[in-house]
Parts: C-alpha cells; structure tokens; sequence
C-alpha cells in the first residue's frame, strides 16, 4: 500500500506471482522512491512509486552458499532459503539473520550478493541490527538465552567481526530489538514484556518496568527525534514519555 497524504488515504501497489518469497519490509526514500525486502533476500528498489521496481542483489542467497560452501559458513548447508529479521541502516546497507539462527549475512550497496557471516558463538542469533542504525558505528546481535553482543565500529567485509558481550540481566528472556535515542541511551526489548534502558552507551543496562503489566513479547523499539515507541504482541503500542 502507498500513501501520499500521510496516511488519510491508501492505494493498492500491484506486485509480480512470480515475486521471490514474501515481502517482508519496505522503507520510504522520497517522493516515490523506496527499497523492499522479501523473505528469501530479494532487494528491490523504486523510483515511481511502486509501478516499476529494479532488483538490486543479482544472485539469490541459495546460489550464492552453493558456490562458496568451502569458504566454512557454519551452518550454510542447513539454509532454508528463509531469513528472518532483517535491517536496513540509513545508507542502504542491510543486514539479515538465517531462519534458523545459525549464520548471518549482510549486503551493501553495488553488491552483487549477499556476504555470509559466521555467528561466532554455539548459541542461536535471535536477532540483528546496527549500532544508532548506522552500520559504520557497528553492529548488534541477540542471542539465544537472553545474551546480548555488540562489535563496534564493525567490518562488515570480515568472516566474523570482534564482538564484545554487554553485561544485561534478563533472567534469560531473549533480546528481540534495541533502539538507540542518541549515541548514549539505548532501549532494549524482548520476550516477557522485558525491557531495558542504559543511559552510558550500552556499557550497562538496568530494567525498566514500564511494559510489567503488559502479557506477552515486546518486538520492535524505534526513536524518531525525541519520539519512541515499542511495539508489542496482539497490537500493544507504548510511547516514551522521556522517563527512566
């Protein structure tokens, strides 16, 4: 759907059958221009709203693990042909966790096809993301069991970049997204209604009990200028309101 009126109108935006997997993400450019995603890693671009759209990964990600399985991708002969959770940073870079959590990849611009990144650890990636959205300044992983990772300042071009653990208690409820308002505070949010707030850069976390009384899982965390909002199950909305 496309709207030209912020949202008082919408019209339908025909897509191919013959789309590879389903349109999972799609973000807005400029006047009719966007970039969308599917869940089998197709990238598509377009500069009128939605008539015409110009594929931006040449090689599909199955193709691109069969010709460099003797590279070691752990876990690259298990893919699915699905990815789950993926991100877009502000200059177009993306980054995209396999179905089954057991390798990740990436994708910049002119890229011909996706890099296929070894997760580091024996535990599952539960998601992945970029550091205040930018992937210049890192990137973040959630793992399996409530652990959390970050590697700073990352090259996206190496098998597996220097992650660093971030001390955050959860009681092992897992990390499902992390917003940056800043490059100071971060919000964190997972299963359980969880959420945490650090206002020194991620060095520490303390738990925030704004979402107790709200039963289910917490998804997405985003801040827009001095606005945030999380994003929960069965269509739960919270708003910052500045407190910790």
């Amino acid at each position: 759907l496309h709207s030209k009126d912020a949202g008082k109108n919408w019209e339908r935006v025909p897509l191919s059958p013959k789309l590879p997997g389903e349109p999972n993400g799609i973000v807005a450019l400029g006047s009719g221009e966007a970039e969308m995603t599917t869940s089998t890693g197709a990238i598509y671009s377009t500069v009128n709203a939605g008539r015409n759209w110009k594929a931006l990964v040449k090689e599909t990600i199955d193709a691109t693990l069969n010709r460099i399985s003797s590279s070691g991708v752990s876990g690259a002969s298990y893919f699915s042909g699905g990815i789950i959770n993926i991100a877009r940073d502000t200059d177009g870079t993306y980054i995209a966790v396999s179905s089954r959590g057991n390798f990740y990849l990436t994708w910049s611009p002119g890229d011909d096809f996706w890099i296929p990144h070894n997760r580091g650890t024996p535990r599952r990636i539960q998601n992945m993301g970029f550091v205040n959205g930018k992937a210049k300044e890192g990137i973040w992983m959630s793992l399996n069991g409530g652990l959390l990772q970050i590697a700073k300042g990352a090259d996206l071009t190496v098998d597996t970049p220097d992650f660093q653990s971030v001390p955050i208690k959860t009681g092992g409820y897992g990390i499902i997204d992390l917003g940056w308002k800043g490059s100071d505070e971060i919000w964190a949010v997972g299963g359980g209604g969880t959420m945490y707030a650090s206002k020194d850069g991620g060095k520490s976390f303390k738990f925030d009990n704004s979402a107790d009384d709200i039963p289910g899982n917490l998804y997405q965390v985003k801040f827009a200028n001095n606005n945030g909002f999380v994003l929960g199950s069965d269509g739960v909305l919270l708003r910052y309101s500045g407190q910790v």
